[in-house]
């Protein structure tokens, strides 16, 4: 039960580093304010492309749980980035 918890954790934290990480990419890449970004994303439909660049963070969140012998919460970040590719995946086919 300890290490569900511990792979939980790790799987809220790759969740809330992949929407800081979109953030941080919408912030400092774009020349326009916030929601003006997210509306030319949308017309634009790339989604699949910002998640992505969002789940960059997920790699850091990733060896620094190793690096800190933290296996099951890696272990959670892994299952977190596996399940936002899937969404991208599915996303660029629907």
């Amino acid at each position: 039960m300890h290490q569900l918890k511990e792979i939980s954790i790790g799987f809220a934290v790759a969740i809330f580093a992949t929407m800081a990480g979109i953030y941080l990419y919408v912030e400092l890449f774009s020349n326009f304010d916030f929601v003006t970004t997210f509306k030319m994303i949308q017309d634009g439909d790339l989604y699949g492309q910002i998640i992505t660049l969002g789940a960059v963070a997920n790699i850091f969140v990733f060896f620094v749980y190793l690096k800190k012998n933290q296996e099951a919460r890696a272990k959670g970040v892994l299952l977190a980035t596996i399940l936002i590719a899937l969404v991208t995946l599915l996303s660029k086919f629907i």
